[in-house]
């Protein structure tokens, strides 16, 4: 069994008071590396509880400073109520982002591109027909086809795309487990990162009690068949604890759309009950060792 380590000056980030479109919520954040320097992507919500994306930099994973105004908000019908829980996957040489458009017509997954964080490529709605969720592309594709995790509850899908704009052929590769702390339904957390035994998948599980509890664990896919799952993590790796994870906006959360390799370590970036973002590392052999197992 293994486990994440919380940083010791979490929560990274909080919501800013003076600031009208973060001052009650900062959460659910992607990040992504990139000639040393992080670059993070998050949801920030403030009294119009409408979800905005800040953006974020830092040269240590650790000590982030942020724009005072949102680099990306609402601009469609889909999106009347806001956009919602980035994953950034760099995609030969483009970062692109797939996140959640809400609005009364219900959930979308969309997507967006950019090469510097603060102009996007906005793409739209990529799958229309379906509620759906707990998007992540993966970086490379997979003989001819782009690959991406989709969520229609309670399951964990892939899709698969030719141009990253028409996507088809849904599979569910994984779903809720009786008796388990994932019992109510799973999605993806960070997009996945290539190791020598199979892509390594962070995902979150949430479990049917009275008020559901968010938690974390690692999955492995087949490198040539994704839809393969060779292992899962029979006890989260992180759950809430901290006080501040267990009250807050949504309370008994822990949720992460981000996982960076950074100096022989995992980076896991989580949103905390919808009210701050932390951190919580793990050192990357440990894995390598669980994945071997």
């Amino acid at each position: 069994m293994i486990k994440l380590e919380r940083h010791p000056l979490n929560p990274l980030l909080s919501p800013i008071s003076s600031h009208h479109w973060e001052s009650k919520f900062v959460f659910n954040c992607a990040v992504i590396k990139r000639d040393g320097v992080f670059h993070m992507l998050y949801r920030a919500q403030g009294e119009d509880m409408v979800s905005r994306m800040g953006y974020a930099l830092s040269t240590d994973g650790i000590h982030f400073n942020r724009l005072e105004k949102p680099v990306f908000t609402p601009d469609s019908q889909w999106e009347l109520y806001g956009v919602e829980d980035p994953r950034l996957t760099e995609l030969y040489g483009r970062i692109y982002v797939q996140y959640t458009a809400y609005s009364p017509r219900g959930v979308r997954i969309s997507m967006a591109s950019t090469e510097n964080f603060l102009t996007w490529m906005r793409h739209g709605v990529i799958i229309p027909d379906i509620d759906n969720k707990d998007a992540a592309l993966f970086p490379e594709r997979i003989g001819e086809s782009y690959v991406m995790f989709h969520r229609i509850e309670p399951d964990m899908y892939l899709a698969f795309s030719r141009d990253l704009e028409k996507w088809g052929d849904f599979v569910s590769i994984a779903g809720p487990r009786k008796n388990s702390w994932d019992n109510l339904k799973i999605g993806v957390g960070a997009p996945p990162i290539r190791t020598e035994y199979g892509w390594l998948v962070l995902y979150h599980g949430v479990e049917d009690t009275p008020r559901p509890t968010y938690r974390l664990g690692f999955m492995l896919l087949d490198l040539e068949n994704p839809c393969h799952v060779l292992k899962r993590s029979d006890e989260p790796i992180l759950e809430p604890q901290e006080e501040w994870e267990i009250f807050g906006g949504v309370p008994n959360v822990v949720f992460s759309d981000a996982m960076v390799e950074h100096e022989e370590r995992y980076f896991v970036y989580y949103g905390a009950a919808d009210n701050h973002i932390a951190l919580a590392t793990i050192e990357k052999e440990k894995v390598l060792d669980w994945l071997r197992s």
